[in-house]
């Protein structure tokens, strides 16, 4: 068996693993591949550009339907052609993940911990619930029901999920240390409360279970096929963002030595960037916009991990 047919095999296997939701899995491209185009794209190249993933075309025009019902994205025709873009609200949701997964920086804790008061006086129970969940995504633990914890979140995603929520003038959000003599066992039952971090470390072992031979396979090629290089990318991100988005990002402070998911955004790092140009090429080569030809990745894409292959290094 050729290399090549091993690597087919094994992506094969990754997606079988994975089985990624349709609808999740478009949300994947578009965050991951189609924004840093522009963010649009015709619907019939999309439908070419997800089909290996064994998707037909009833059901991405059934996802993206309800993506658009959902407000991650919105249509326009150009005669018989829909072309899907982000709103706006798809833009904001996509930058506060990507400031996790590509950008992810560990800075020195100042031992402060943020509080947000979700039971607000006035707001609609709907509005109270889409709040919590909308600070779940950042990270934040439930410590008791109406109140809820991080050490170190994003601020300015927290006060962009308080304005979404419609929260800005009601959100009581408060900032406090532990006191010198609390025990560290105490804080560790605060942690075990909030965040299941067992099943957050299994995920992650998880993760690198399925995609350390997929590096192993790929960084012996010298010249690995463009489609299937974007398959990889496209399953990498997803599988790492299933366990990132649940991943409260505590402090190095409050986990344990061996944390997998050091690992994790190591592996996810370098096999990004062993296949990230082959498969900007397969994407330029198949999406189309209204106006031809995707436009070529905007400058913030080559930051990415710390940085990516230009165009012109990769050629």
């Amino acid at each position: 068996m050729s290399a090549k047919s091993r690597l087919d095999d094994m992506v094969q296997a990754t997606l079988e693993q994975l089985r990624p939701k349709a609808k999740s899995l478009i949300v994947t491209v578009y965050g991951d591949a189609i924004l840093p185009h522009g963010g649009s794209a015709w619907l019939g190249s999309l439908i070419r550009l997800v089909e290996p993933f064994g998707l037909n075309e009833r059901i991405v025009r059934t996802s993206v339907f309800r993506l658009s019902k959902e407000d991650w994205l919105t249509s326009s025709h150009v005669g018989r052609r829909s072309y899907y873009s982000l709103t706006e609200t798809g833009r904001r949701r996509f930058e506060a993940a990507h400031r996790r997964i590509y950008s992810y920086a560990r800075r020195p804790w100042d031992k402060q911990w943020t509080m947000v008061f979700t039971n607000l006086t006035g707001t609609e129970g709907e509005r109270r619930e889409a709040l919590r969940r909308d600070l779940g995504w950042l990270g934040f633990g439930q410590l008791s029901p109406g109140v809820m914890l991080h050490p170190d979140p994003d601020q300015a995603a927290v006060r962009q999920a308080l304005i979404d929520a419609e929260a800005g003038e009601q959100a009581v959000v408060m900032r406090a240390s532990a006191e010198s003599w609390v025990a560290p066992e105490a804080l560790r039952d605060v942690i075990r409360t909030c965040w299941d971090q067992d099943r957050l470390a299994h995920d992650y072992l998880g993760f690198l279970d399925i995609f350390r031979p997929l590096w192993r396979a790929l960084d012996g090629l010298s010249e690995p096929d463009p489609e299937t290089c974007f398959l990889v990318r496209s399953l990498l991100i997803h599988g790492y963002r299933r366990a990132l988005l649940r991943d409260p990002m505590l402090p190095d402070e409050l986990l344990a030595p061996d944390w997998p998911g050091a690992a994790a955004r190591l592996l996810c790092r370098n096999l990004y960037r062993l296949v990230q140009a082959p498969a900007e090429r397969h994407l330029m080569s198949v999406l189309e916009t209204a106006e031809g030809p995707l436009p070529e990745a905007n400058p913030a894409f080559f930051a990415r991990f710390g940085g990516l292959a230009l165009p012109d290094a990769a050629a």
